[in-house]
């Protein structure tokens, strides 16, 4: 098995220090018209990403019990050297976008993803806000596995480029060197990712390279300022009600069904779609991916 750091555990006290500074800074140099800090939002948003942990080591029981047997039965090898770590984490980017993508456009996937997104603040504490239910990622990154990288070196790779992304949730930084923007996720262009006016729904969903978004037409630029959030948030700062409020929806929506088609539609389609023979969605529900559906 590779040797190879836990990269997010070694990142902790930057991600402790860095959150300390846009505090500090939010305080000292406040602006009026960006998100800022909410003590609740930041609370929720901390307890997320505790609580994320402790099921992510419960799902990495079975999910890598099946990479591993992927990989005993694989006769391919992709050796853990100075040139190829570079390699796997550009190969893990590409199928990261990918999976990302998936997350928005499919329903079941979305009500994982929605969380990340719930927050109505952009700020480094929206980059803990993570999933208690990431069963889903795993089927994305199994090419990987067969073409013969070790479980252990793909753990890396989406560690490094899970701490990658901590630093582009924030409103502090501006835009930064063209070419610099052009290649990769930034502030910015993370920030047209999690807001929820319609131009810039399900846009911008690299992790560390932001030139896939551009050659799969999924690349959107800031220009107007994002409002954050869901097209109709949640209003709730309780963890539990956080995690699993997509999952409710879906399954009331199921039981409201009147077909299996239209079951199949609630669960594989997209978050706000509509069987056609129902009445239009009432004003503020979710036409789009970008969002959850609406809360009764």
């Amino acid at each position: 098995m590779p040797n190879l750091p836990d990269v997010v555990l070694w990142s902790i006290p930057a991600f402790v220090l860095l959150t300390v500074v846009e505090m500090v800074s939010v305080r000292i140099h406040p602006d009026e018209s960006a998100a800022g800090y909410e003590t609740k939002d930041a609370v929720t948003s901390v307890g997320m990403g505790l609580g994320s942990m402790a099921f992510d080591f419960l799902w990495k029981i079975p999910i890598l019990a099946v990479y591993t047997a992927i990989y005993e039965l694989t006769p391919l090898r992709v050796p853990v050297l100075w040139w190829t770590v570079p390699l796997m984490l550009l190969a893990q980017d590409f199928f990261y976008y990918w999976s990302h993508r998936g997350h928005h456009v499919i329903r079941i996937l979305w009500a994982c993803h929605v969380v990340h997104h719930s927050s109505e603040k952009f700020n480094l504490t929206t980059a803990l806000r993570q999933p208690w239910t990431t069963w889903t990622v795993w089927p994305f990154y199994v090419p990987l596995i067969a073409l013969g990288v070790h479980p252990a070196a793909l753990a890396f790779c989406s560690s490094a480029n899970l701490v990658y992304q901590f630093w582009i949730h924030t409103e502090r930084i501006g835009k930064l060197l063209r070419p610099f923007e052009f290649v990769f996720n930034t502030p910015s262009h993370h920030r047209v990712h999690h807001a929820s006016q319609g131009g810039y729904l399900d846009r911008n969903f690299g992790g560390i390279l932001i030139v896939w978004d551009r050659l799969f037409g999924s690349f959107v630029p800031e220009t107007d300022r994002p409002v954050y959030g869901l097209t109709k948030n949640i209003s709730t700062y309780n963890p539990l009600q956080v995690a699993t409020h997509e999952y409710a929806a879906i399954a009331r929506d199921l039981r409201g069904a009147g077909s299996w088609r239209e079951r199949a539609g609630r669960v594989f389609r997209g978050p706000g779609w509509q069987p056609a023979d129902s009445a239009p969605a009432p004003a503020g529900r979710a036409v789009t991916s970008g969002s959850a559906p609406a809360q009764p």
